[in-house]
C-alpha cells in the first residue's frame, strides 16, 4: 500500500503509521503490517524515536538486486507505540537513490516479497512524483492524502490523476476540517473513495512520545482519528481481498470452459 501527498505536508508519516497500528489482523493471519519512510526527501523516524542509523532504508536499497536480498523483517525497528518500520536516515541525497532503487523492478520484488510471504507494507512516500509512479502503479491500494480546503483539493485535481488506471485502488483521505461533502469531491476529482479523517491532538501525542504505550483501536477510549483509521484499514482489507476472490474466479474461468455466464455476478464477468 502506497500513503503520499500531492502537495505540501498534510501529515502523510502520521496517517501511514496510523494505518500500521490499526490493520485488521484477520487481514493478514495475525502478521503485523511493516511500515516503510520511503520518502525522497528524507526521514523523520530516526530523529523522532532515537533510532540507530542503521538498519535502514538504505540497508534495504542496498540489497536489492542481490540473488537474495532478504526480507524487509532484517530492516525492522520497533516504534514505541507498537508499530514495525523501516526507518529513512535523514537528507534528500541518500534517500532518493534509495527510493529510485525500491521502486525499479528489482526494488519492487522486494517490498512485495516471495510467493510465501504474508502480511502488509505500508509506503510513506512523501510528496509523490515521478521517481515514484512505478511504485504507485504496483500497489494494491493508493492512500492519497490532503487537506481539505480549496487550494489543496484543486492540487489534487489540477496533478492529472487518471481514474481508469487506479481500477478502483485508489483512496483519498482528506485530512482535518473540510466543508465539502465526500460526494462532491468525490464526483469533482473522479475519485471513488473519499473517507474523512480528524485531527486529533492525542494521537499526535500518543505517534510523539519515546516511552512504550499502545494506539488504541478498539473500546471507547479511540480517539477520533483512530476510530476513522480502523474503519478505512477494513475497507482497503476488504477490497484487497475482494480484488483476489475476482482475479482468482477470473483464473478458473480461464481454466474450466463454462456454458455460460448465467448466474454469474456481473463484477466477475467484467
Amino acid at each position: 500500500m502506497v500513503v503520499g501527498s500531492i502537495s505540501g505536508a498534510p501529515g502523510v508519516t502520521t496517517v501511514a503509521l496510523a494505518l500500521a497500528a490499526a490493520w485488521p489482523s484477520e487481514a493478514d493471519g495475525g502478521v503485523r503490517p511493516v511500515m516503510v519512510e520511503a520518502d525522497r526527501s528524507g526521514g523523520d523516524l530516526m530523529m523522532r524515536f532515537g533510532l540507530p542509523p542503521a538498519p535502514s532504508l538504505l540497508d534495504v536499497a542496498a540489497a536489492v538486486g542481490k540473488p537474495h536480498p532478504g526480507s524487509l523483517l532484517g530492516a525492522v525497528s520497533e516504534l514505541p507505540f507498537g508499530v514495525r518500520a523501516v526507518a529513512a536516515v535523514p537528507g534528500r541525497g541518500p534517500c532518493t537513490e534509495a527510493v529510485r532503487l525500491l521502486a525499479g523492478e528489482d526494488g519492487r520484488r522486494v517490498l512485495l516479497g516471495g510467493d510465501g510471504d504474508r502480511g502488509t507494507v505500508v509506503l510513506d512516500v512523501g510528496r509523490i512524483g515521478q521517481d515514484t509512479e512505478p511504485l504507485l502503479r504496483a500497489a494494491d491500494q493508493v492512500v492519497l492524502v490532503a487537506r481539505g480546503g480549496a487550494e489543496p483539493l484543486t492540487h489534487v485535481s489540477a496533478y492529472g490523476l487518471k481514474r481508469e488506471a487506479y481500477g478502483g485502488r485508489l483512496t483519498l483521505a482528506v485530512v482535518g476540517p473540510c466543508p465539502y461533502p465526500a460526494e462532491e469531491i468525490a464526483q469533482s476529482l473522479a475519485i471513488e473513495q473519499v473517507v474523512f479523517l480528524p485531527w486529533d491532538a492525542k494521537t499526535l501525542a500518543a505517534m510523539n512520545r519515546r516511552c512504550a504505550g499502545r494506539l488504541r483501536t478498539t473500546g471507547f477510549r479511540v480517539t477520533p482519528l483512530m476510530a476513522a483509521v480502523c474503519k478505512l484499514g477494513r475497507h482497503l482489507a476488504d477490497s484487497r481481498e475482494q480484488k483476489a476472490t475476482v482475479m482468482d474466479a477470473k483464473s478458473q474461468r480461464r481454466l474450466v470452459p463454462a456454458a455460460g455466464d448465467e448466474g454469474v455476478p456481473s463484477w466477475v464477468r467484467r
